[in-house]
């Protein structure tokens, strides 16, 4: 585990469309100095529309983590930070001309590809770790999600998923000193069910999402007219149910990919610390909301530290 911080080694720029917006984005990645921490500009609003990459600015987690301060919204930004989380960088600069993060493929695999490239650049700075003294143990009474955090002398998560699904059914994944981020998390793409499309779409959500950036869970068969229906939201000739009950026959890259998601979400969601954590995770039906609650709650312990 390097005690050094660490940035990109250049700078990197995506295209893409946002998950719901569906609007084109622009962003770059570039290089930070020591101690800058994960920061994102919006250049649609001006040189001064800097927020910080940290919990304290999450106000909404319906269908992805959203930051807000002033005017300033960035939205579905926990693949990308993810990433720079996974990747083991402390300090960059993202400057992005709209509120979403592209979605790209649903995973943070493209981030990946690029960075891994050229490599980081090791900086004269040593890097804060959050550790803890006691147990954490934060329960959803309502949904049944509880994540627990126990202190440890290093990074690792168990994470299980249960939605009561046939096609899914029960999942678990687990990141250690032994995971491969880039080629074990990384890829692992978002994932909805059949079901949820409907709501998310008159809910003004998902208008960016199709099948190439989206796991569409089946669980029952459905009307080709239904089918058809949705095949021109979706901007795509055609639509079925594959057997194994995913749209399309799409190809899973991983038989647990759905926990997998879930894992990688968890490890973007609690980079807004703001530092990274030594410390055993399992999270049981964890999500955006309680991935940030709970967040919030270790990142009370950064002063501590």
């Amino acid at each position: 585990m390097s005690t050094k911080q660490h940035t990109i080694k250049c700078k990197y720029t995506f295209q893409g469309k946002g998950l719901h917006t569906g609007r084109t984005v622009n962003m770059t990645l570039e290089p930070a100095p020591a101690n800058h921490g994960i920061k994102f500009k919006r250049v649609d609003l001006g040189e001064d529309a800097v927020i910080e990459a940290l919990v304290d600015y999450v106000t909404t987690t319906a269908r992805g983590t959203t930051l807000e301060k002033g005017e300033i919204k960035i939205s579905t930004l926990e693949n990308l930070m993810a990433t720079l989380c996974g990747l083991g960088i402390d300090n960059v600069l993202i400057s992005i001309d709209a509120q979403e993060v592209p979605i790209l493929d649903g995973s943070a695999k493209p981030y990946v590809d690029a960075i891994c490239k050229d490599g980081l650049v090791e900086q004269d700075a040593e890097r804060r770790y959050l550790e803890f003294k006691e147990k954490i143990v934060y329960r959803d009474e309502k949904t049944g999600s509880e994540i627990i955090i126990m202190p440890d002398d290093h990074f690792s998560a168990d994470v299980m998923i249960d939605f009561n699904s046939k096609v899914l059914g029960n999942q678990y994944a687990r990141f250690d000193g032994t995971t491969d981020f880039t080629k074990d998390i990384a890829p692992c793409r978002t994932f909805v069910f059949f079901h949820e499309l409907e709501p998310l779409f008159k809910n003004n959500l998902i208008k960016g999402g199709d099948l190439d950036n989206a796991i569409v869970i089946v669980e029952h068969p459905v009307p080709q007219e239904e089918l058809d229906r949705l095949a021109g939201v979706f901007n795509t000739s055609s639509l079925e149910r594959a057997p194994e009950g995913y749209l399309n026959h799409l190809e899973l890259r991983f038989q647990n990919e759905c926990a997998r998601h879930k894992l990688l979400d968890l490890i973007g969601d609690f980079s807004l610390v703001g530092m990274p954590i030594k410390a055993k995770v399992i999270a049981y039906k964890s999500g955006h909301r309680i991935n940030t609650e709970v967040a919030k709650i270790m990142r009370q312990h950064v002063s501590k530290n």
